[in-house]
């Protein structure tokens, strides 16, 4: 990438920062910290177009209010036919390791990148398994997320707990553990997907496709 590339990437990762602390944080200290980064984004997108930076901030800002589905993205990791999955801090429940997507890479690398963090796996993103909208896969969450999930390869020997899985482990598609709201679902038919019994990659089209 050129100069002026990096320089609206830096400022892009900037803005998303400010946005999802202005979006979800209550502290007003918080929330003025956030405003400058906003403007710092500002000023080095200025820089890397050579626009006045008030200018640029005020696009900025009228971006603000359209609020897009976050993307997120897992790593499906088969072993005999076994499935790779975490028990996460949070709530306690199994989930297949994944996260939101950061500004600056791509789906596969956020699976990638998820399942290192998660689980102390490295591996390569090999085939698009599906695309699912949290909604309609029941996520629990307020949040509407676009999750991309991968099926990932690795030769890695073993995972291993870390920050963010008190435990991981292989299993089986009729001996699950207790899921996390979303994966309850998801992961059943994920096998079903790797098994030939629904074509891939999937998406969704309707609200009925998982009645």
């Amino acid at each position: 990438m050129s100069t002026q590339q990096d320089l609206a990437l830096i400022a892009d990762k900037l803005q998303t920062l400010a946005n999802l602390g202005t979006k979800y944080s209550e502290d007003s200290y918080d929330l003025d910290r956030y405003h400058e980064i906003r403007s710092l984004s500002a000023q080095i997108l200025g820089l890397a177009e050579a626009r006045p930076a008030d200018e640029v901030l005020v696009k900025l800002k009228d971006n603000i209010s359209h609020v897009c589905p976050l993307l997120g993205s897992e790593a499906a990791v088969f072993r005999d036919n076994r499935l790779l999955l975490i028990k996460r801090h949070d709530d306690g429940l199994w989930a297949m390791p994944g996260g939101l997507a950061e500004v600056g890479e791509t789906w596969a690398i956020a699976a990638e990148r998820e399942l290192w963090e998660e689980a102390c796996v490295r591996g390569k993103a090999s085939k698009l398994i599906g695309i699912f909208d949290s909604k309609i896969w029941k996520e629990g969450s307020n949040v509407h997320m676009h999750m991309a999930v991968f099926l990932v390869e690795s030769d890695h020997p073993s995972p291993s707990v870390t920050a963010e899985a008190t435990e991981v482990g292989f299993f089986g598609e009729h001996d699950l553990p207790p899921l996390t709201p979303g994966h309850h679902i998801r992961v059943p038919f994920i096998f079903k997907l790797i098994g030939g019994e629904e074509e891939m990659p999937f998406f969704d089209r309707t609200a009925s496709d998982i009645d």
